[in-house]
């Protein structure tokens, strides 16, 4: 068992009120600092680097946690960060979660301009527009990586990314992909179709079903699809903007499906549709 003590036992610590007050979005905004917690999200952010620049740059863990997760404190020092260990109080008062798992990074932001995102020509992008719960943007973005997509994008009217439930939603995701934030929708839509991307709403009024836009292999060419509010879907003027409003179809008695579950739905039949012989994804551009 280690002898070592924790340096940091005060709540009240300048060092753990910095870290508390990222909590907070306007703290956020401000510092271009987020909170990552948990051992998956804090050893994908020690691997990643943005700009030349580490974004882990600085981690709090108990004494139990350091044992345990001996090689992720050792990726966060390696990648430059400072390593703090805590009492269990200091990391219960950092932590925005019940039962915190003894590790509480902070990072850079990390999104990626949107001009960047078009430049690299994507194939597959999920645009979250008016999406404001912050566990199914995470989740959406989560799927999104898993699908294979290119790049996220969240509108201006969009919950904050780093909001502490959508980090810990996106499982690490976050530090996969790029990410652009606070664009315009119809900037969004502009900017991909100016790249040669066909823009897809999903939304279950849709007239467009997306059985037949399969069975008519429509959709292997690069595509976004748009994924609007959890309770009241896209509005009229952002479905105008899409070239096509698509539907899942429901072929049981459930009423509809959550924006997770759809995202996952109409994200994984673009990859499956684009892989298939004749896809964009299946063509080796010299």
């Amino acid at each position: 068992m280690s002898s070592a003590s924790p340096e940091l036992i005060s709540p009240r610590s300048p060092r753990v009120s910095a870290a508390r007050r990222l909590a907070r979005r306007n703290f956020r905004g401000k510092e271009r600092l987020f909170l990552a917690e948990g051992p998956q999200a804090v050893r994908e952010a020690a691997a990643h680097r943005a700009g030349g620049e580490a974004t882990l740059v600085e981690l709090f863990t108990t004494v139990e946690a350091a044992e345990r997760y001996a090689d992720i404190l050792g990726e966060a020092r390696a990648a430059g960060a400072r390593v703090h260990l805590a009492a269990e109080q200091v990391i219960e008062d950092v932590s925005t979660t019940v039962t915190p798992q003894g590790l509480v990074g902070i990072c850079r932001f990390l999104d990626t301009p949107f001009e960047e995102i078009l430049a690299a020509r994507p194939k597959l992008v999920a645009v979250l527009a008016h999406v404001r719960d912050p566990g199914n943007a995470g989740t959406v973005l989560r799927c999104a990586d898993a699908a294979g997509a290119d790049a996220v994008v969240l509108t201006d009217a969009s919950v904050d990314l780093y909001n502490p439930k959508a980090v810990r939603a996106s499982v690490g995701s976050l530090f996969h992909l790029p990410v652009a934030t606070g664009v315009p929708v119809e900037r969004a839509v502009a900017g991909l179709k100016g790249a040669g991307v066909r823009i897809l709403a999903a939304d279950g009024a849709g007239d467009d079903d997306l059985d037949d836009e399969l069975d008519k292999k429509t959709m292997g060419g690069p595509t976004a699809w748009v994924f609007g509010n959890e309770a009241w879907g896209l509005p009229e003027e952002t479905r105008d903007l899409a070239d096509a409003v698509v539907r899942v179809p429901i072929h049981g008695k459930a009423e509809s499906l959550n924006l997770a579950t759809a995202a996952a739905v109409c994200l994984y039949a673009s990859a499956r549709a684009q892989r298939a012989s004749g896809g964009c994804r299946s063509v080796t551009v010299s």
